[in-house]
């Protein structure tokens, strides 16, 4: 089983490097169809993963001279996930603590209408309209609303990133990949770093860790020169599949929860 989990971080990597979606919201609902570890457990993992994914993208296209990282408007929308980033965590373990079977089946539904929209608008994004914002205070706010949903969803919040980058900031597809994952690097530091604070750090296997920890590094270098390669309407493309793909693990992982949730009643 933890080969299987290993592999799915990999490839999972891959597609995030390429997508700039960090690959939690693969991960996730992916490692929730095929493995008995429980939701929280899964959730720490799936961050952890794309935190050091996510950092080793951003300081090896830091180091290249393809980066395109705007800190104008990555940096306020970074501050705004790592804050919501910590309140998304509290809202989980508030789910998790007063509704124990709820949390699974929550999760899944949610991800489910999130990645759906998301696939309704990059279908449709060529007659929407975008923006070009640059108040730093509106950046941060709509931080704060994709952190708070990346982590109470535990998935690094990729996809959304995606869609604001694109709406609001009229970024290009592999352009908004690249801010996408520093957003990711800083919601999913802050993350980590309230779960020590608060002690509520989940029991795991540390070679399962360090193997996921290990993939996801391997597939972000796999993924980033793999993205050079590609144009944007390549990766537009491969996100399209992505999404359909989740939603129906999402469907999985809800029916799966709630076939579980029958059984103990």
């Amino acid at each position: 089983m933890a080969f299987i989990i290993i592999v799915i971080s990999f490839l999972a990597s891959v597609i995030g490097a390429v997508c700039g979606i960090g690959g939690g919201i693969i991960i996730k609902p992916a490692v929730d169809a095929f493995s008995p570890l429980g939701v929280e457990t899964v959730s720490f993992l799936s961050g952890l993963t794309v935190l050091c994914m996510a950092a080793y993208s951003v300081v090896q296209t830091s180091r290249s001279k393809e980066g395109r990282i705007k800190l104008n408007t990555a940096l306020p929308v970074s501050i705004g996930a790592a804050a919501g980033g910590i309140t998304g965590n509290q809202l989980f373990r508030l789910l998790r603590s007063s509704y124990a079977d709820a949390a699974g089946p929550v999760q899944a539904a949610c991800l489910f209408l999130l990645t759906f929209l998301t696939l309704v608008y990059t279908v449709y994004k060529h007659k929407i309209r975008t923006h070009s914002f640059t108040n730093s205070f509106g950046c941060a706010f709509a931080g704060l609303f994709l952190g708070v949903f990346s982590s109470l969803l535990g998935i690094g919040g990729g996809p959304f990133n995606l869609v604001l980058l694109s709406f609001l900031f009229s970024m290009k597809a592999k352009e908004a990949a690249q801010n996408s994952l520093f957003i990711i690097l800083c919601s999913q530091f802050s993350n980590l770093l309230a779960a020590i604070i608060t002690g509520t750090v989940p029991a795991f296997n540390p070679v399962l860790l360090i193997g996921m920890v290990s993939a996801g590094v391997t597939g972000a270098e796999s993924g980033r020169r793999l993205n050079r390669k590609l144009d944007d309407r390549a990766v537009d493309t491969l996100f399209r599949g992505l999404t359909i793909v989740i939603m129906a693990l999402c469907v999985y992982n809800f029916f799966q929860y709630m076939g579980n949730a029958g059984n103990t009643v």
